[in-house]
C-alpha cells in the first residue's frame, strides 16, 4: 500500500511539473512582443519555477519514503477486536508479550473516536481512527514491557477525557 501511495504521489508531482514546464515554456514564445527586460524576467521566473519544482520533489521524496503507513509484520499477528463507545473501550484482550505483533481491529459503535496507544514512557506508539461501520487494522509490535495506555484522540463528548484503557505487556512467553 505504501509503495502504491508513493508511486502515485510521484506520478502526480511529475504531471504537475510537466504542466508547469509547458506553461513556462509557452509564456516566452512570443519574444517579438516583449522588451529585453521582460524576456530576462521570464528567464528568471522560469529558473525559479524549475528550482522550486526540484525542491518540492526532493522534499516530498525525503519525507514520504521513510514514512511507515503500517508496521511490518514479522511472522504471525494475533488479532484483537476493539470497539469504541462513548466513553469506553471494549478490548478483546488487554495483555501482550514483548516482541509479539498484535493486529488491533478497531471500530466504533456510535461516533468517531481516535484509538491511540501510548507506551510506558507516555510516547505515542500507534494510532488509528475508530469509525462506525468500518474496521481499521493497526499492527503493533510491542518492544518493551509495561503498561500501555489507550486514549481517545477524537473529541467524542463530555466524558471524552475519561475514555481510557490499559494494555499490560510482559516479558517472555
Amino acid at each position: 500500500m505504501q509503495t502504491s501511495v508513493l508511486l502515485i504521489t510521484f506520478l502526480a508531482m511529475g504531471l504537475v511539473a510537466v504542466a508547469f514546464g509547458y506553461v513556462v515554456k509557452r509564456s516566452g514564445t512570443r519574444d517579438e512582443d516583449y522588451s529585453t527586460i521582460t524576456r530576462q524576467g521570464y528567464l528568471i521566473r522560469r529558473w525559479w519555477m524549475l528550482a522550486l519544482c526540484a525542491v518540492g520533489v526532493l522534499v516530498s521524496a525525503w519525507t514520504l519514503i521513510p514514512f511507515p503507513l503500517q508496521a511490518a509484520i514479522n511472522g504471525e499477528a494475533r488479532s484483537v477486536d476493539v470497539v469504541a463507545k462513548q466513553w469506553s473501550w471494549e478490548i478483546e484482550s488487554r495483555s501482550a508479550r514483548v516482541g509479539e505483533t498484535v493486529r488491533y481491529r478497531v471500530t466504533a459503535a456510535d461516533v468517531n473516536h481516535g484509538f491511540a496507544l501510548y507506551g510506558p514512557d507516555d510516547q505515542i506508539v500507534a494510532q488509528t481512527q475508530a469509525m462506525p461501520g468500518y474496521v481499521n487494522e493497526l499492527n503493533v509490535t510491542f518492544e518493551q514491557p509495561g503498561v500501555y495506555r489507550v486514549l481517545c484522540l477524537e473529541y467524542c463528548g463530555v466524558a471524552h477525557h475519561a475514555m481510557t484503557a490499559e494494555i499490560n505487556v510482559t516479558e517472555g512467553p
